[in-house]
């Protein structure tokens, strides 16, 4: 929804951090996968077929990011891939943290962005309800 308004290059490096993100809690999952390829596909872009979590740079990529509407765009949408596995492991709050602070964002807002985030995921898990149930009902 907000990531087509992402240059090129702030796209690529918000693929690169939503697979930081998606491992930083060791715990790399089918759902967060599935919101991962949805970004692709809204951005235009291919998947990364393997991420090299060793040699990724937080700092790197976040220069990426210049404007204050692309950080705000990265943070809420990162959100919604903390949330999509109902889970907000200490280390995703902690590289939130430290995106945040380095883009420059107050702290008290990150609640707000991380509510939206938790909202956005479940709706999306509620209309992948309602396509599975209405595609059995067409069977």
């Amino acid at each position: 929804m907000l990531l087509m308004k992402l240059e090129a290059r702030e796209k690529f490096a918000f693929l690169q951090l939503a697979h930081y993100l998606a491992r930083i809690d060791n715990d790399f999952g089918e759902s967060e996968e599935e919101i991962i390829l949805e970004y692709c596909a809204e951005m235009g872009i291919e998947n990364i077929d393997s991420f090299d979590i060793k040699n990724f740079s937080l700092e790197d990529t976040l220069k990426n990011f210049k404007s204050n509407r692309s950080k705000k765009i990265v943070i809420l949408e990162l959100m919604i891939l903390i949330h999509i596995d109902r889970s907000f492991n200490i280390n995703e709050q902690i590289l939130m943290d430290k995106i945040s602070k380095n883009f420059g964002l107050e702290l008290e807002n990150l609640d707000d962005y991380s509510q939206w985030g938790k909202s956005v995921a479940m709706l999306y898990e509620v209309a992948k309800v309602f396509i599975d149930d209405r595609d059995r009902n067409l069977e």
